[in-house]
C-alpha cells in the first residue's frame, strides 16, 4: 500500500519566509512522492500554529493521527522534522508508535538528503536528528534568557514597559510611587497573602495597573515573578529586600 499523506505547517512568523510557505512545502513533497513511487492521497495544511504545540494538540495534527489510525495511509511525509515535531520525546514516541503500526515517516529535506523510517538506518538518523533539534532549541532559549536577565540588570528596555518604570529611549526610568506599590506587594506576599487577596487590597485602595485597569491574581503574580524587581540595581537603587 503506497497511499501517502502530506503534512505542511507554518507559524505566523514564518509565512513570508522563502521556502517555508505551505505551497512551497507541498510542491516539494509532491515531487518527492513522484520519485519515490508513492500515491499522495491527502494533504493537510496547518497555518499559524507553532511547532512547539504537540502534534496531537494541533487541528491538522489530529487529522494526521486520525488518518493513520484509520489505516487510510501508510506513509506520512513532511518537508522537515520541525514541521511535525519540535520536542524530541514527542517525535520519538509518535514515530515509534507509527513503526509498530507499519507507518513510515518521510522527511524530504534533511540537510539536502531525504530520510524515511522504513529502514533501521532511517530510524537511527531520526533519533539523532530529533535530539540535536531539541538541543538547539534549548540553547536558543538559554541565550534568550541570559540576554533578558542582562537587560533587566541594566534597566534596559526588554519588552513592554513594566509597572514601576517609564521608557526613556532604550532605558527604563524608575517611577517611585509605582515602585512603592511593588514593595507593598512583596511585603504582603512574604506575610502569606494570596494573590487574590493582594489584588483585592490594591483595588480597594484604588491603585491602578500600568494601563489603568484593575489588579488580578495574574498581574500580581507577574510582579512577584519578574526578576526585574529582584536584580541588584533595583534592590540597591529602588527596592529593599522582600518583606522590608
Amino acid at each position: 500500500m503506497n497511499n501517502a499523506l502530506a503534512y505542511a505547517r507554518v507559524s505566523t512568523s514564518e509565512q513570508a519566509q522563502e521556502g517555508v510557505s505551505l505551497d512551497a512545502q507541498l510542491e516539494r513533497i509532491a515531487a518527492y512522492c513522484r520519485v519515490a513511487g508513492l500515491d499522495l492521497v491527502s494533504t493537510i495544511r496547518e497555518e499559524g500554529v507553532s511547532g512547539a504545540v504537540p502534534l496531537a494538540n494541533r487541528p491538522g495534527g489530529r487529522d494526521v493521527l486520525r488518518a493513520v489510525a484509520g489505516r487510510h495511509v501508510r506513509h506520512v511525509i513532511a518537508l522537515k522534522l520541525d514541521r511535525l515535531f519540535r520536542d524530541a520525546a514527542d517525535a520519538l514516541n509518535q514515530t515509534r508508535a507509527w513503526d509498530k503500526a507499519g507507518i513510515s515517516l518521510h522527511l524530504v529535506d534533511m540537510g539536502g538528503q531525504s530520510l524515511n523510517t522504513m529502514a533501521a538506518v532511517g530510524r537511527m538518523f531520526l533519533t539523532i536528528t530529533a535530539a540535536f533539534a531539541e538541543l538547539e532549541r534549548n540553547l536558543i532559549a538559554e541565550r534568550t534568557q541570559a540576554a533578558l536577565l542582562y537587560k533587566k540588570s541594566k534597566r534596559q528596555v526588554y519588552g513592554a514597559v513594566p509597572y514601576g518604570y517609564a521608557r526613556r529611549g532604550d532605558a527604563l526610568k524608575a517611577i517611585e510611587p509605582e515602585l512603592d506599590i511593588v514593595r507593598r506587594i512583596q511585603r504582603w506576599n512574604t506575610r502569606g497573602w494570596s494573590l487574590r487577596k493582594i489584588a483585592d487590597a490594591l483595588n480597594d485602595r484604588q491603585v491602578r495597573t500600568k494601563h489603568g485597569g484593575q489588579w488580578h491574581a495574574s498581574t500580581v503574580r507577574y510582579v512577584l515573578r519578574n526578576t526585574l524587581y529582584r536584580c541588584r540595581p533595583c534592590r540597591e537603587r529602588n527596592l529593599p529586600p522582600n518583606g522590608s
